[in-house]
């Protein structure tokens, strides 16, 4: 579908998924914002209700034994409390459901609550914010209406750096708390289970979504779920230095444009020379260990970090 970006008035008023198939004529419009407080509080109520009205195929998941192979091929299925299902305990009451607070894009002031429901958080690797995660998907509305999906694991960029497209703000802010697989095994008719993966979904408002575009299936203002697993992770090095973009996220702020450790305006996530000594971070790994990040003078700072230790003075010593 509707995961990447199509035009730079869109890109620019949201960041949109980055997957979308080639026979997905998906339209997009941009209708004028409304104020953003406003909106919120009717997503919030909306998401209220759905999470007392709705329930998730809980059941149907052996919580005495999480990790087992049964497990791996489990996926979340949400459905209305009603008929046959009345007696089911809705996902407000699940101890899974986990609420998240992220800052509005536009406005930091204001605070969003989102969700994630933690059915299993993986014994895989870490997904990080500046990451490319490679997941399985089911997108919605609260009504149920299917606007995206995916069988096989699709790689998505967590955030827009470079030329990189990113996902919306909720749904990386929900996939990040998951960890990957730790293994996989062919099942002889072309299709893959992996082991120990993350299982889960993501609910959110429209604020940390798509806002104001207006997609085929998505009306504006929507609030969104995906139900999701994780198979798997790749750590992306946007600037080619050596080190992985994650650690270049100094402050551990899940913000790269705040860390600029020369001051010369450009982060160091893309700065080739973060330290602005004129020698590039991937050669100030001077004991050739294959790790930049050394500290070669004992003073506390990473050699790529620390203008006065560079390749020229270390032979001086």
């Amino acid at each position: 579908m509707k995961l990447r970006t199509v035009t730079l008035t869109i890109l620019l008023a949201a960041l949109v998924f980055t997957c979308k198939n080639d026979d997905d004529d998906d339209e997009v419009v941009v209708v004028p914002a409304r104020d953003r407080t406003e909106v919120y509080e009717e997503n919030k109520a909306a998401i209220d209700a759905y999470l007392d009205t709705h329930f998730y195929n809980y059941d149907e998941f052996d919580f005495d034994n999480p990790y087992s192979e049964a497990n791996d091929s489990f996926q979340v299925v949400i459905d209305t409390i009603a008929g046959e299902n009345s007696d089911k305990i809705p996902l407000s009451q699940r101890p899974e459901l986990i609420a998240k607070q992220v800052a509005d894009a536009e406005e930091e002031d204001l605070i969003y609550t989102m969700y994630y429901l933690m059915v299993r958080e993986g014994e895989g690797d870490v997904i990080h914010f500046t990451d490319r995660a490679y997941l399985q998907y089911t997108g919605t509305l609260l009504d149920g209406t299917i606007f995206d999906s995916t069988v096989t694991p699709v790689g998505l960029n967590m955030s827009t750096v470079g030329s990189d497209f990113g996902v919306v703000d909720g749904f990386r802010e929900g996939t990040i708390e998951f960890k990957t697989s730790v293994s996989n095994s062919e099942n002889g008719d072309g299709t893959v289970t992996y082991h120990k993966h993350g299982i889960g979904a993501i609910i959110m408002p429209s604020g940390l979504g798509y806002y104001s575009l207006t997609l085929s299936k998505v009306p504006a203002y929507s609030c969104l779920v995906f139900t999701l697993r994780t198979p798997g992770v790749i750590y992306l090095d946007h600037d080619s230095d050596g080190v992985y973009s994650y650690l270049e996220d100094l402050n551990n702020n899940g913000d790269f444009s705040d860390d600029d450790t020369d001051g010369d305006d450009v982060p160091n996530i893309i700065d080739i020379d973060d330290d602005g000594d004129d020698v590039p971070t991937i050669w100030e790994d001077l004991d050739n260990d294959g790790d930049p990040t050394n500290d070669i003078g004992a003073n506390g700072i990473p050699n790529y970090l620390d203008p006065t230790e560079t390749a020229s003075n270390q032979d001086e010593d």
